[in-house]
């Protein structure tokens, strides 16, 4: 019987489930939504409950879908910053999942940078004090559902936490360090919980999960609903990092963009380095003990404004919405911000709001819809603007990959507005194949990194092709509307 790899990607909207034989070949597919609340303005969560069920359900389908194989490992990829606290007795789930966009927390990280903390938080963490990580969400988590419980009936977790303790039965609490390395709470230059972190943003050091590397035998299945106990759980990692992995960019300055609700623009460095203003730092892997580090920067609306813009427009889908935005050569100066939950990534700005402007009695909703599809490779590029310079070997390969890489449209734009060629994965679920081939990794399915690499992984490569005035002319103008969408409020 054939041997393959079950490999789950928690994702924001998705959970969704692959099985990849030793080949590299996708051989089915599973997928079931995530709901998503909005309780107040800037608040975004989810159901851990839901999020588990969703993932039983996907693996049931792609399990369907698929030939009857040996599953010889589980590998995870999950949607990182997004937090959670339950019950280490009973797997009970002490409030919502307090997801990677919300902004609940944007007073706490402002106190904090007052006291002047934030300086000593990016040495040891690689990252800026923002309501993205989950830090102070966890500070808020353990005021608001846990006061006056036991700490050690407590278990504190990335979502990779949660689906392994689910997989385990409820008996392995643990993460690995690229998830980790988002808390907020990890030191990532010596690898470690930080005891001066967990102070700071008061979280006792016993509710948090054990971490190991991305490729490490974590626990083996028992008692989950369509899966026979004993399969290995052999890899978790970050979806943004699994993706990485999966294109295999094992070299130095090789890079993706990961197009998905929000976007994460990520490029390999050789040893940890205080990250300039406006990115960060953060552990793309760790493999036999060592971790690979990473500059990235994190976008944190990109992909979900085209539907949001679709429906602005009283357009069907997204489709549509492309369609109508290639009907016309330029946006005729139109800017559309998405800021809808704040800026991330280069600038940092919780409070700023999404707008549309330099609109006229020429402007149409072709324009809009434009505007719209180049505010992602804007994002882009201004992160782009950041790494490249201190990038000291370089950018390498580029790769993209989600939904929105297998349009040319939009990817032409990435690759004009940064002036570098991107490649096109041949599949759009990489961070999945990223986890599957950690657990591969750890389960002898496959021996090393070469044999990876030496995979099918790559699909076409975009080269620019925009006229230097054009692209110069252009980000001008993106940049002018990013200041009119931060106005009055740095």
């Amino acid at each position: 019987m054939q041997r393959a790899v079950l490999a789950i990607d928690e994702g924001t909207t998705n959970s969704k489930a692959i099985l990849v034989v030793e080949s590299g070949e996708i051989v089915a597919r599973g997928s079931c939504p995530v709901e998503t609340r909005h309780p107040q303005a800037g608040w975004v969560e989810q159901d851990a409950r839901q999020i588990w069920r969703s993932t039983v359900t996907a693996i049931a389908e792609c399990r369907a879908a698929g030939p009857d194989v040996e599953i010889a490992a589980i590998g995870i990829s999950s949607q990182r910053e997004s937090i959670l606290v339950w019950d280490r007795r009973t797997g009970a789930p002490l409030g919502p999942v307090v997801t990677w966009q919300c902004r609940r927390t944007s007073a706490a990280c402002e106190a904090l940078k007052a006291a002047g903390h934030e300086r000593e938080v990016i040495a040891r963490t690689g990252l800026p004090l923002d309501p993205l990580f989950p830090a102070t969400k966890v500070g808020w988590l353990l005021q608001t559902h846990c006061a006056g419980r036991n700490p050690d009936e407590i278990c504190i977790g990335t979502v990779d936490s949660w689906l392994i303790w689910n997989l385990s039965g409820g008996t392995v609490h643990a993460c690995d360090a690229s998830n980790a390395a988002r808390t907020q709470l990890y030191n990532i230059s010596e690898s470690r919980w930080d005891e001066w972190l967990c102070d700071l943003f008061k979280v006792p050091m016993a509710m948090l999960p054990a971490v190991k590397d991305s490729s490490h035998i974590f626990t083996r299945t028992a008692g989950v609903d369509g899966l026979p106990d004993g399969i290995p759980v052999a890899s978790a990692i970050g979806d943004s990092h699994g993706a990485l992995f999966g294109h295999g960019a094992f070299h130095l300055g090789d890079g993706k963009v990961t197009f998905g609700t929000g976007s994460s623009v990520m490029t390999t460095m050789p040893e940890f380095v205080v990250p300039p203003k406006g990115i960060t730092t953060t552990i793309a892997w760790s493999l036999n003990g060592t971790p690979t580090y990473a500059f990235e920067g994190n976008i944190l609306v990109s992909a979900s404004i085209l539907p949001w813009t679709a429906d602005l427009l009283g357009q069907p889908d997204v489709t549509a919405l492309l369609d109508l935005a290639q009907t016309v050569d330029s946006t005729l100066g139109v800017m559309l911000v998405p800021a809808h939950v704040g800026l991330g990534a280069p600038h940092w700005n919780a409070e700023a709001r999404g707008l549309i402007c330099g609109l006229s009695f020429n402007s149409g909703k072709a324009h809009v819809a434009r505007a719209a599809a180049e505010s992602m490779a804007f994002q882009v590029a201004d992160v782009f603007a950041i790494i490249e310079p201190n990038a000291g070997q370089g950018i390498g390969r580029l790769f993209v990959d989600g939904g929105p890489s297998r349009n040319p449209f939009l990817m032409g734009m990435v690759a004009d507005y940064i002036d570098h060629p991107v490649i096109v994965g041949e599949s759009t679920e990489a961070s999945a194949q990223g986890a599957a081939y950690l657990a591969g990794l750890a389960t002898g399915v496959w021996p090393d990194l070469e044999t990876i690499e030496g995979l099918d992984l790559h699909g076409s490569e975009i080269a620019p092709s925009i006229a230097r005035d054009l692209r110069a002319d252009g980000l001008a103008a993106w940049r002018a509307a990013i200041s009119r969408a931060t106005l009055g409020m740095e």
